[in-house]
């Protein structure tokens, strides 16, 4: 197997970067994460397919809270774990 270029392990990384970003935004400032949100989403002059199936899901918070923490863990699993792979086949 040939190692992945460099320009790919880059932009992996970054992408990687922006779903921990994210996560840490989720787990550690979720008032604020909720609220944005919140926003984007009753912001009229934005038009975003299914809004109401996502406002919907935002009206119960404690257990959108606890489903988009679970999912958000089993992702941060899978982000650093592909990481790992990604990095070990480069520098091989």
């Amino acid at each position: 197997m040939e190692n992945p270029p460099f320009g790919f392990v880059v932009i992996f990384l970054l992408f990687s970067f922006l779903f921990i970003s994210n996560s840490y935004k989720l787990w550690f400032k979720t008032e604020e994460y909720y609220k944005d949100l919140y926003a984007s989403l009753t912001n009229e002059k934005i038009p975003l397919p299914f809004k109401g199936f996502f406002l919907k899901r935002l009206e119960k918070k404690q257990s959108w809270l606890f489903w988009q923490k679970a999912f958000s863990l089993l992702g941060i699993v899978a982000v650093i774990g592909m990481d790992v792979l990604v990095l070990m086949a480069y520098i091989k």
